[in-house]
């Protein structure tokens, strides 16, 4: 992994790139920052699926999918350190078999809000605000507390605890 600068210098000179030649860019990485940073558009992939996409400000301001809220709070945040005894235990588990995957959604077995559903059903794409969308039945006129599809997402998080 590169230092902080030259990493940031790298993405600097590829969006100038990008923009002077008109190029679309394919950035693959672990690190949310960075790809909120340098790309217009986010996609969340778990275990060899699609989660989540939209604007990379909303889906890295507004994470959707549990996968993709477990990815964001797991980045270092020196505002949100909190002593080991109050870390938050929910995604834990193993990752799923890319060979032989769980039925369903492939995040259920380490989501802290997975409901029955999760692990049956392979979950559509569900549109969210501002051309947000998940692939998560939260977000289904069905899933738990009635929550509609679009919804505000804090009230579904907040629905599911």
């Amino acid at each position: 992994m590169l230092d902080v600068s030259i990493r940031l210098g790298v993405l600097n000179l590829l969006r100038d790139l990008k923009e002077r030649l008109h190029l679309a860019i394919l950035y693959i990485t672990h690190d949310i920052a960075s790809a909120r940073y340098f790309a217009d558009t986010t996609l969340v992939m778990y275990a060899g699926r699609i989660v989540e996409g939209g604007d990379s400000e909303g889906v890295t301001q507004h994470p959707a999918h549990p996968y993709t809220q477990l990815l964001i709070a797991s980045a270092p945040d020196p505002d949100r350190i909190v002593a080991d005894e109050e870390q938050d235990e929910t995604g834990t588990g193993e990752p799923p078999s890319l060979i032989t995957p769980p039925a369903g959604c492939r995040f259920h077995p380490r989501c802290p809000q997975a409901m029955e559903r999760c692990r049956t059903e392979l979950p559509p794409r569900f549109d969210l605000p501002d051309g947000q969308w998940a692939a998560c039945w939260l977000y289904d006129g069905a899933a738990a507390n009635g929550t509609a599809p679009g919804a505000d997402r804090a009230a579904v998080k907040e629905a599911t605890r």
